[in-house]
């Protein structure tokens, strides 16, 4: 194995197109979506490079014109989550041997696809497939994506490099290994980048996946598989199937070659996968690595020294960007007496601004949720709130699945600092705010980090340097990342690495070189030049 090193290309972030009224691009993306639209696709599965269809045919919808079919994907079964298990496991020799330099080359081309000739496609399958607007499609499937390959490139570069010393007459080296067997990448809805990151980031340092996409985002992982493929990525290294989460779960967590799972998704199947495992612990060849990102009650905090504007466009972009479907997106919110009066006054006028409806139409800020079981969840907190008594709806409340799954963006004032929807994750456009008296500051911070069992985003808004700092030191196991007058959202790869704990995740962080160490089981060597020919030790005379 081959721990050579030299310098990747330095990585900066994905410029982000603005799709401005008048720009070469914008016309692109709207050219891009209307030929999208008028052209239904098949997607089968990609096992060992060839496409595999299962015997369930699937429609794709457009969550904001759900009678509209993108196309379909073809679901499998047990016959190929195991086909492709065997196809990642015989494809991994080959894959380790490569030096990595020979692999990153590999994500690097990809990422080049993906910023030039694949961009308006990704962005425009976003759109349409998970209703998501210009601007949080370029930030997410073309600039996180890209930047991801990219500086996951450079953290692997700075992995290999890292080696031990050596004494005289001794050479010390570390061997990065990929792990023994397959890894197993669970990908989410909501973000394109996320979906491509959980299999490619393991990929780079060397192990084989199996991929099982979520279901409303094949339509754009399917363009992901392709740009990988395109790029030079061998038969088998990763392995692209559509199944019943279920259903796969058994044939992947029983398997003696299973070696770790990658996952973003819900805390109730993340715990439910880790207890699966614990079943099965014996079972296996190694210690499995679990690394997951899940849910998110992320709250935003605001002093009375906090100024209201930044405050306010800080809670709209952090509770109603992609329509509230961000595990990191504002949900609670903790707002002075002092300020109440103006920040209410300033929210509702902001809010009354906003446009609900279709991405194809770029005025639009907020678009669908994206299918009837999430309209169905978010709805039913905001019927119960409008017949609660300790809540009051100030902004929104309505909502409408006759076309598209639109729910306008709602804003709850709650009296009870542990009413329902300040505890338990929405995943909606839906933003619950409690007013706390001025002295109860110290307090309130206390609530704030004992509220919920999630710890993933946070914000916090203040002038005052002394109350900032506190708040920070209060909060310090509320949040993995933590913001400081600025929204909870947002965080970009290389800056921000992403992660949270407690009831979060593993807090392996994303987009750093923290996640990739997961991926390798390093081997310690020492060589010595002159080998001891003598047991004795002076010592012994």
């Amino acid at each position: 194995m081959s721990t050579g090193f030299f310098k990747v290309p330095q990585p900066t972030n994905e410029p982000i197109y603005s799709y401005a009224v008048g720009s070469s691009e914008r016309q692109l993306l709207q050219d891009t979506l209307h030929t999208l639209r008028n052209k239904q696709v098949e997607i089968p599965m990609r096992i060992h490079g060839k496409s595999v269809q299962g015997s369930k045919k699937v429609a794709m919808n457009v969550p904001h014109d759900h009678q509209h079919i993108l196309g379909y994907y073809y679901e499998g079964g047990k016959k190929e989550i195991a086909e492709a298990i065997e196809s990642a496991l015989s494809a991994k020799a080959a894959w380790a041997a490569l030096t990595w330099q020979e692999r990153v080359s590999i994500f690097l081309k990809a990422a080049d696809l993906s910023a030039n000739k694949y961009r308006m496609e990704l962005n425009a399958r976003t759109m349409l497939g998970q209703s998501k607007n210009a601007y949080q499609a370029e930030i997410d499937s073309a600039c996180e994506w890209v930047d991801f390959l990219r500086f996951n490139a450079h953290y692997a570069a700075q992995i290999y490099a890292d080696q031990p010393i050596s004494s005289p007459g001794v050479w010390n080296r570390l061997e990065y290994r990929p792990l023994e067997g397959f890894v197993y990448a669970l990908t989410p809805f909501n973000f394109t980048a996320i979906a491509g990151n959980l299999p490619a980031a393991p990929a780079m340092m060397g192990n084989t996946v199996v991929w099982k996409p979520a279901p409303q985002q094949i339509y754009s992982a399917a363009i992901l598989m392709q740009i990988l493929e395109e790029a030079g990525l061998p038969a088998g290294v990763i392995n692209l199937v559509f199944a019943d989460g279920p259903e796969a779960g058994e044939v992947v967590f029983k398997h003696r070659e299973f070696a770790g799972i990658h996952f973003t998704g819900s805390t109730k199947v993340f715990q439910t996968i880790w207890q699966n495992i614990g079943n099965n612990i014996a079972n296996y060849k190694s210690y499995p690595r679990i690394v997951g990102e899940t849910g998110g009650k992320d709250f935003v905090i605001a002093h009375a020294s906090a100024e209201v504007k930044a405050l306010v466009t800080g809670l709209i972009r952090g509770a109603f960007e992609y329509q509230g479907q961000k595990c990191s997106a504002a949900s609670r919110a903790y707002v002075p007496a002092s300020l109440w009066p103006a920040v209410k006054s300033q929210l509702q006028s902001d809010l009354a601004k906003i446009k609900v409806g279709v991405t194809e139409d770029f005025g639009n800020f907020v678009n669908a949720v994206i299918d009837q079981k999430a309209f169905d969840k978010i709805t039913s907190y905001v019927q119960e709130a409008k017949n609660s008594k300790e809540v009051e709806v100030i902004a929104g409340g309505g909502f409408d699945a006759s076309k598209g799954y639109f729910v306008e963006p709602t804003v709850l004032l709650t009296t009870n600092p542990h009413y329902r929807t300040m505890e338990e994750e929405i995943f909606g456009p839906v933003l619950t705010i409690y007013v706390y008296p001025d002295h109860d500051w110290r307090a309130t911070l206390n609530l704030v980090d004992q509220t919920s069992a999630y710890a993933l985003t946070g914000a916090i808004f203040s002038q005052d340097t002394y109350a900032l700092s506190e708040a920070a030191k209060a909060l310090e196991n509320a949040a993995g990342n933590l913001y400081l007058n600025d929204k909870c959202t947002g965080a970009v790869v290389g800056q921000q690495p992403f992660g949270g704990a407690r009831a979060s995740g593993t807090n392996d962080k994303a987009g750093s070189y923290l996640n990739l160490l997961r991926w390798v089981s390093p081997r310690t060597v020492k060589e010595v030049f002159s080998s001891p020919t003598d047991f004795k030790y002076p010592f012994l005379g």
